[in-house]
């Protein structure tokens, strides 16, 4: 299942800035390191209905995957 494309871009966003606020990160590092994810992958491909999880949740995926 895919979600709307403008949702997803909003959803992105806010899930970008909770990282980067949890990380310690600039917005423009954590986004670089967005898009590089598998979390991105996963969301934007929308496998498992990843684009239906929390921001909070894919933001605590993206620390696990850079193991922060």
């Amino acid at each position: 299942m895919n979600a709307n494309p403008v949702l997803l871009q909003k959803k992105y966003a806010r899930v970008v800035k909770q990282f980067a606020d949890m990380a310690g990160l600039s917005l423009d590092e954590a986004l670089k390191m967005f898009y590089r994810s598998d979390v991105y992958d996963l969301v934007s491909n929308g496998i498992s209905n990843m684009h239906c999880m929390s921001d909070l949740y894919l933001a605590r995926e993206l620390m696990d995957e850079y193991g922060i």
